[in-house]
């Protein structure tokens, strides 16, 4: 019998029991009685997808093997599973446990087929996105970042719970928000996209240790430093890290001619992380005070808010026909999307005409502010690496470049 994925087994199984086999992690194993003081076991399994808690009674087969079962260990869990109408959940009326092979909880860690291909296609767009772009400055710190950190993000959920909460969620995450980002700069082109997409990549990467699984499991820990500090915090500080590291490098002497000045691109960079919760309620230090913060804050909310429907509709209750219960944090109830219309209708494509070349607001290179880069052809003179702060008092304008664009250490 061919194991399934959690998820998968949602999508099989129905009213009557029948026979299953999925691998899973044992993520909590608690005993417990009912009330007629009866023994029987909770467990709560979990996989790179989903979650699912069973519960042997004391005169399963399930029930023995439980005596001799390890929390956090792996196993293949074989039994007559069944949705339950009334809690509109998974049961089994008995399984049994058995370890899983070092090759199998390899295969497990992976995740499923399409779950592997739709991360890996994330993260090269992810590594794509960072190298296009523009300012040198911003691009040799992302690609220093996914140096540095790039194992240990593809294994970090975006969320303990609510969305992308699982192994490599973050890399969903920030890869669908770049994607965002780019074509709001296309509507929007007077934002500062070399800003705002470096604003997606760095805005959760705090989360690597504060979301990050085991290397080996489907856990979350919780750690102090995390719980006292929180992501936006240490975030900013990994910036400021790698920020250094790169003054090290040869090709930092060149910053000091560089307009935007690289102060100014570290704080507007540094806001971004710090403003994107949004509000000072909701944990951000301070709200968005450019436009490419505000961007940013939507595009995350966004992001989030369309993720946990899509995962809600799967789980949740059907109160109706087309109404599904409400799902913490969502503000009510969800009803069920309009279908796409279908057709063979092709719309004819119209390039818009402008009057005047001043009316044409495409994103160009005759377009976009130019910058001094400070040397010849366009190169970038030497210089100290550290110019002297000049922050002023407006928006970031774009980094001009003449280059072509570019087809596990503890924090504290």
């Amino acid at each position: 019998m061919d194991a399934l994925s959690i998820r998968e087994l949602r999508q099989e199984a129905g009213p009557q029991a029948d026979m299953f086999l999925i691998h899973a992690q044992l993520e909590s194993l608690h005993q417990k009685t009912t009330k007629t003081n009866k023994p029987y076991y909770e467990l709560k399994f979990v996989d790179a997808e989903d979650s699912l808690v069973l519960r042997a009674w004391d005169n399963s087969d399930a029930f023995a093997d439980c005596a001799t079962a390890k929390a956090r260990g792996f196993y293949a869990v074989e039994g007559a599973f069944y949705l339950n109408a009334e809690r509109n959940s998974l049961d089994a009326r008995d399984f049994s446990l058995k370890p899983l092979s070092p090759d199998a909880i390899d295969t497990l860690l992976a995740g499923s087929g399409e779950l592997r291909k739709r991360q890996a296609r994330d993260y090269a767009d992810i590594v794509r996105m960072v190298g296009e772009i523009r300012d040198p400055r911003l691009r040799g710190l992302g690609q220093h970042f996914l140096d540095q950190y790039g194992e240990r993000m593809q294994r970090t959920g975006a969320a303990r719970r609510n969305h992308h909460a699982r192994r490599g969620g973050l890399v969903e995450h920030v890869a669908q928000m770049m994607r965002t980002a780019v074509q709001i700069c296309v509507a929007y082109p007077m934002l500062n996209r070399d800003l705002l997409v470096s604003g997606v990549l760095f805005h959760d990467i705090g989360k690597l240790w504060e979301n990050a699984y085991a290397a080996k499991g489907f856990t979350m820990p919780y750690t102090e430093a995390s719980e006292l500090i929180s992501h936006i915090p240490v975030g900013m500080e990994i910036v400021n890290r790698l920020w250094r590291d790169l003054l090290e490098t040869p090709e930092a002497s060149g910053w000091q001619t560089l307009e935007p000045s690289s102060d100014r691109v570290r704080l507007h960079l540094l806001h971004l992380i710090a403003s994107h919760h949004g509000t000072l309620e909701f944990g951000s230090p301070v709200v968005p005070k450019t436009p490419e913060a505000h961007a940013l804050h939507y595009i995350d909310n966004l992001d989030a808010k369309l993720q946990m429907m899509f995962e809600a509709y799967e789980k949740t209750t059907e109160l109706g026909k087309n109404v599904y219960e409400k799902v913490w944090p969502l503000p009510g109830n969800l009803v069920q999307p309009l279908e796409r219309f279908e057709s063979d209708f092709e719309p004819e494509v119209v390039e818009p005409v402008y009057e005047s070349e001043e009316e044409d607001l495409s994103v160009t290179a005759d377009n976009v502010v130019s910058f001094d880069t400070g040397g010849e052809d366009g190169e970038p003179s030497d210089g100290l690496p550290i110019p002297e702060p000049d922050f002023g008092d407006e928006p970031l304008p774009d980094f001009e470049s003449d280059e072509e664009d570019a087809d596990e250490e503890e924090p504290f």
